[in-house]
């Protein structure tokens, strides 16, 4: 491990974090809110701990390779680092502690969208527009953002793209890194105007419209407002914002191909085709139970809730159209088994991701058809392609630490003195980046501020784990890591 490369990169990306305090810096300017005296400060301390890291660090990308294990404890710090960051404007605004800034921080960068704010509507705009930048920078992802603006480092920081990577597929769309990271903040940036002029169109506001592009594009769930989409009462938003949170859940790589390729690239694509029947099977379940329990009254307003909370879960996004606490025992259920499942691998969304989950299910039919015909060679595909026992085996043990570590949260906040709901649905949420949990407490119109300190700081972990798909944190733990010369 190299500690002045991993200082150097450190400075560098602290530099470009406070590059980014300028745009809510202009928003509060415009609105002439209290946020103008707190962004300053927020760029220089982030330019005066890059400066100092850059100081006492050192990298030549022409003679220094970027290891993976400086990759990954990079990736880790940058995290926590941008985290510790992004809460000064809350903490020192004097409307959150320390903990909890640090809560909502994490929640924002990791697209998580759980909040502490009791009341959002009350806040200056600049800040809430902070917490949608927060959402659109760890959408796509730091490292990701930063190789695609600032390229300097993308010839060796392959390890840095993979750590932050999802799924268990190569993430490459070409053979320089900074083009694959071009096209995917690309992609991206366009995704997310597009969804903004479409939202202007359907009657919001340019500051709502942008605000609740990059929360949707990012699959965050951050509102301005406290009942989220509900207090818009416009199904031509919840069809745009739903039609954003789908395409979000998507693999980025893709929609790339699809561009080159033609639109049978999406049929082919055996996560895609399963991420779509996903949506539309739950959905149609929770419709019919909706409107056979007569919980909403008509059919089609049945289907519009029901179509938007199953995307806003399958996605992560966690945005809340209805109060979906009063749904029957079925369907809120189904909602929950969409904290597991999560969307596509390569996409801004979280969860197991459905590439795990197709090739888990694959592996079970297999196994079950080899105890009835032992001698029968069977092999598990995905795409086309043999799944190969290394593979196989990494998406089992990541399954099972997975579901592990919620159960070892769960349990741990329950020692804080929550109970076993909250405590439940809080780890699977903040482990899947979905953002509300059920109960009285974090369910659809409620908030994570009742928690116990203790509980939201082991939360942010949970956060963190789950963002970066848990092996990259877990490999800090082993000892080996910190040990020896070898450059793994």
């Amino acid at each position: 491990m190299n500690i002045q490369i991993v200082l150097y990169l450190l400075g560098k990306l602290s530099c470009f974090l406070g590059a980014f305090y300028t745009v809510p810096l202009l928003v509060s300017l415009y609105y002439g809110d209290e946020g103008k005296g707190i962004f300053p400060a927020c760029i220089a301390l982030c330019v005066l701990l890059g400066l100092l890291f850059t100081r006492y660090g050192h990298y030549n990308r022409y003679t220094e390779l970027i290891s993976n294990r400086d990759g990954i404890l990079v990736t880790v710090l940058v995290w926590v680092m941008a985290a510790v960051l992004a809460a000064i404007p809350y903490a020192v605004s004097g409307r959150l502690d320390p903990i909890s800034a640090y809560f909502e921080a994490m929640s924002g960068l990791t697209t998580v969208g759980a909040t502490v704010i009791a009341d959002v509507e009350a806040w200056p705009r600049s800040l809430l527009f902070w917490r949608f930048w927060t959402h659109w920078l760890g959408g796509l992802g730091i490292i990701v953002i930063f190789l695609a603006v600032l390229p300097s480092i993308s010839g060796s920081a392959v390890h840095l793209f993979d750590a932050e990577s999802t799924g268990f597929e190569e993430g490459k769309l070409k053979p320089k890194l900074k083009s694959t990271a071009q096209i995917l903040f690309s992609i991206y940036v366009g995704i997310t105007a597009l969804t903004a002029v479409l939202l202007m169109m359907a009657g919001l506001g340019p500051y709502d419209a942008v605000g609740h592009a990059m929360t949707c594009i990012a699959t965050g769930g951050f509102s301005n407002y406290n009942s989220s989409v509900a207090v818009f009462h416009n199904p031509w938003v919840e069809l745009i914002l739903g039609l954003c949170m789908f395409t979000a859940g998507g693999n980025f790589s893709l929609y790339y191909n699809v561009f080159r390729k033609g639109p049978k690239m999406l049929l082919q694509d055996d996560e895609f085709r399963t991420y779509t029947a996903f949506i539309v099977i739950i959905g149609t379940l929770i419709t019919l139970n909706l409107y056979v329990s007569g919980v909403d009254g008509s059919l089609l307003h049945s289907f519009r809730v029901a179509f938007y909370q199953t995307t806003s879960f399958t996605s992560t996004t966690g945005t809340v159209s209805t109060d979906f606490e009063q749904w029957p025992a079925f369907s809120k259920l189904l909602l929950c088994l969409l904290y597991i499942t999560g969307g596509c691998a390569g996409s801004t969304a979280g969860g197991v991701k459905m590439c795990r989950i197709v090739v888990l299910f694959r592996g079970l039919r297999v196994d079950v058809l080899h105890m009835l015909h032992p001698k029968t060679i069977r092999r598990v595909h995905y795409n086309g392609k043999v799944i190969r026992g290394k593979t196989m085996h990494m998406i089992l043990s990541f399954f099972t630490i997975y579901v592990f570590t919620i159960g070892v949260t769960s349990l741990i906040v329950a020692a804080t003195g929550t109970d076993v709901l909250t405590a439940l649905t809080a780890s699977a949420s903040c482990m899947s980046s979905a953002g509300p949990g059920f109960g009285s407490i974090i369910g659809a119109t409620g908030t994570y501020a009742p928690l116990p300190q203790a509980a939201k700081f082991v939360l942010t972990w949970n956060m963190v784990m789950g963002r970066l798909e848990l092996f990259v944190v877990l490999a800090l733990l082993n000892r080996s890591f910190w040990r020896g010369n070898s450059r793994w």
